[in-house]
């Protein structure tokens, strides 16, 4: 064996041993999650959310709705309210059962009265009207889980007041069972406006958007109520509002950018 003093020797021993640490660096560091673009569709009513199910896709404006087909990105229907109807600030959807839910709120009216609207899903043709008398933040998404529905109630301006904002579960007749709050360091990506949308997602974790920012803060609520969990942060070619998870394709995620009247659907690649 050659002495490490032979002339060429030290070097070539440096080179070999610094690229065998960096390979154990690399590996040692786990690989982001990310999102991949797959499609976009324009969708003029693309401005608060989106909602999906098998065949179609519900792009969501403030005070109307229009059901596109998932494939071709067509106008199937849309339904505009009557010109004495309640509805303002439609914020969310989301598709169970052949019915689509939409949290809603008076926004910006005072004092805030919030609701959920229930449509069928086919035809758009209103159904139901859930309301929240004795809620404080506007309604701005709505899911289902477990049996159960969970809602966010969001508050605005200073960090104190948006750190208000809060998860509720609901049980089957609307009664309140528990509450969480978002962990700081995502409160400080909301400012200032709040949480905007939110849905369940792989692995029993909630995905959460702002009203601005192209990401997703993935979280972990605990069977305890208090502070939800921060797990990772996700960059998406999205910016905030209302999104929605396509449970009839595992990984796929529908989001808006309201600027270019666009809806996105991404998949999910999760880190090992």
């Amino acid at each position: 064996m050659l002495p490490l003093s032979f002339p060429g020797t030290s070097l070539v021993f440096l080179i070999l041993l610094a690229s065998v640490l960096n390979s154990h660096a690399f590996a040692s560091e786990p690989a982001a999650s990310r999102f991949q673009e797959w499609k976009r569709f324009p969708a003029r009513e693309a401005h608060q959310a989106v909602a999906v199910d098998g065949s179609a896709f519900y792009a969501i404006s403030s005070r109307e709705i229009g059901r596109y087909d998932k494939q071709t990105g067509q106008l199937i229907k849309l339904w505009s309210p009557p010109r004495d109807s309640h509805i303002r600030h439609l914020n969310s959807g989301i598709v169970i059962d052949g019915k689509l839910y939409c949290a809603h709120s008076n926004w910006p009216a005072s004092p805030l009265k919030n609701t959920i609207e229930v449509f069928d899903a086919k035809n758009l043709h209103p159904l139901q009207t859930l309301t929240f008398p004795d809620t404080t933040g506007a309604i701005n998404w709505v899911d289902r889980l477990q049996g159960k529905w969970w809602v966010v109630f969001a508050f605005y301006g200073k960090a104190d007041n948006v750190k208000r904002t809060r998860l509720v579960r609901y049980n089957d007749q609307w009664e309140p069972e528990a509450e969480w709050t978002f962990p700081e360091q995502v409160v400080q990506r909301f400012l200032p406006n709040s949480n905007s949308g939110g849905a369940w997602g792989p692995g029993g974790l909630l995905y959460t958007t702002g009203h601005d920012h192209g990401e997703l803060y993935v979280l972990r609520v605990p069977e305890k109520p208090g502070v939800m969990e921060y797990v990772e942060t996700i960059a998406a070619p999205i910016a905030g509002q209302g999104i929605a998870w396509d449970q009839a394709e595992e990984g796929i995620l529908y989001g808006i950018i309201r600027k270019q009247k666009e809806i996105v659907k991404l998949q999910l690649k999760r880190a090992q």
